[in-house]
């Protein structure tokens, strides 16, 4: 690993302060200090947002579940709020990598790595969440860019994101057996704004599957998302899975998704 300074701001204002030259905010460290370790990755300084108590908290209000960007996965999954209001996304966070990594990852941290196997990025397309940061608000449609890549600006800092409560909603994926990222992963929700349905593991960033949705909007039936042939455009292929294989297993795990949220 590569020499740093570390550093342990006590609030927002102290981080952003620190974030000059070449410098990084650690969020839970579970991918960077990894990359770090392999040398993938470096910084001169890093600015720990562990110490940052409005960063983390859940709090359900006027129809969203707000989560602080440093909520841990742990929290999510075991908060009671969060599973009355959107079961789905406790699941989910349930199902993220193991309990040494729920305890100490976060949701922001997650969410601007923007790995694109991970979980968080498809609950906040398909629950059209929006990412809150210390200079404005960004619609999830908008915050995912590209492979690793968001809309955050250098130095800008996630402090909460925010999820409206939908009326049905369920996460499914097929995971890779070590890591648990996910191979294909699917997040249908229902809500009176419509249906959303987003995948993630099969491209290079989430995304919304607009054909599936369609189908679901004509019958919410674990059967109408299964009919629908995903293209294989863009799709990832690689030793765990062909590009096939993928969008075939697109719809499938929206069909598995759909059922189980019919059966909440």
């Amino acid at each position: 690993m590569y020499s740093f300074d570390y550093q342990r701001p006590g609030d927002r204002a102290a981080a952003v302060a620190a974030i000059q030259g070449d410098a990084r905010y650690l969020a839970g460290g579970q991918s960077l200090v990894q990359a770090m370790k392999l040398r993938l990755s470096s910084a001169e300084r890093l600015v720990d947002l562990g110490g940052i108590a409005d960063l983390k908290g859940i709090k359900v209000d006027a129809g969203n579940v707000v989560i602080g960007a440093m909520t841990t996965h742990a929290t999510v999954a075991t908060s009671a709020d969060v599973r009355k209001a959107i079961p789905a996304l406790a699941e989910l966070a349930a199902g993220i990598a193991d309990q040494m990594v729920r305890n100490m990852g976060t949701l922001g941290g997650s969410l601007a790595n923007a790995d694109p196997a991970a979980d968080y990025p498809a609950a906040v397309l398909a629950l059209n969440a929006t990412v809150q940061t210390n200079q404005r608000s960004i619609a999830g449609e908008a915050f995912f860019t590209g492979l690793y890549e968001t809309a955050l600006q250098p130095g800008e800092l996630i402090t909460a994101v925010s999820f409206p409560i939908p009326q049905k909603a369920a996460y499914v994926k097929f995971k890779q057996p070590a890591s648990r990222f996910a191979l294909v992963g699917v997040f249908v929700s229902q809500a009176p704004a419509g249906i959303r349905v987003a995948a993630t593991g099969a491209k290079g960033s989430v995304f919304r599957v607009k054909a599936i949705e369609d189908a679901l909007a004509g019958s919410f039936t674990p059967e109408a998302a299964k009919a629908v042939k995903v293209p294989e455009t863009d799709i990832n292929g690689d030793m765990h899975g062909s590009a096939s294989y993928r969008a075939a297993m697109i719809s499938v795990m929206a069909s598995r998704a759909v059922a189980a949220a019919l059966a909440r």
